[in-house]
């Protein structure tokens, strides 16, 4: 019975999903407890002036300008993870989106220039302790999944005065864009400039100086175009123009 009950909730978000016929009724309970505990945090977005209906929160989850925070529904944001959003647009999230533990999301730490925003499309599962900077802008498309340690740094110090010192000559920001239905591996770094098209899928340990085209298999350091897929999902999908400039095949 219960396990019916978890199962329907959880279609609600993905009506695909199934209860795997191995669970016994204490890991059933256990998760239905989880979840419930999850929801009751999810109250403090009152605090904001947020719903917080179809939102869950792990424990420690902290946030700073949440105000300038859009949540989907169904979020899921996990243990100790930690978001930021001082920018001048808004870190939004989408729906059916996981945040994973200690991930963190932060659009700028400083408060002398100001970040542009982060966007993280529909049913997008980030996985533990990744690093997401929106200095430049940031913008994850819908259907991406995402391993542990994924860092995104859409920002560069400027250097070219050797007469002075690098923290004091200022930085550079063009923004970062990853296309929709992507495979990221584990422990990828995304750097400023970077468009990902749609379809790709990076190996994991990549680091990824330049944009690369739709449907690739990309992996390396610094990566680059391995072969290309027979994905063709979302064909002929393109970045917003903001980005799109700074595509270099």
């Amino acid at each position: 019975m219960l396990n019916t009950i978890i199962e329907n909730i959880i279609k609600l978000k993905n009506p695909h999903f199934k209860l795997d016929d191995s669970l016994n009724a204490g890991i059933i309970l256990e998760l239905a407890w989880e979840k419930l505990w999850n929801q009751l945090r999810a109250t403090r977005l009152l605090l904001a002036g947020k719903n917080p209906l179809k939102r869950f929160l792990g424990k420690n989850v902290r946030f700073f300008n949440m105000r300038n925070i859009q949540f989907g529904n169904w979020v899921q944001i996990e243990d100790g993870a930690y978001l930021s959003a001082l920018g001048r647009e808004p870190l939004t999230i989408g729906n059916n989106v996981r945040i994973g533990a200690y991930s963190r999301l932060i659009i700028s730490t400083s408060f002398n220039n100001i970040g542009s925003y982060i966007k993280i499309g529909n049913n997008v599962g980030l996985g533990e302790f990744a690093y997401l900077g929106g200095a430049g802008g940031l913008e994850i498309g819908d259907d991406c999944i995402i391993g542990q340690y994924l860092s995104c740094h859409p920002e560069n110090h400027n250097y070219d005065n050797p007469q002075e010192l690098i923290r004091l000559q200022g930085v550079n920001r063009k923004g970062i864009y990853i296309g929709k239905n992507c495979w990221i591996g584990s422990k990828v770094t995304i750097l400023d400039g970077v468009t990902i098209g749609e379809n790709c899928i990076v190996a994991a340990g990549a680091v990824v100086t330049k944009s690369m085209p739709a449907n690739s298999v990309i992996g390396g350091v610094p990566a680059k175009v391995i072969k290309k897929t027979n994905i063709d999902f979302f064909a002929g999908h393109r970045a917003p123009a903001s980005t799109e400039k700074s595509v270099q095949f």
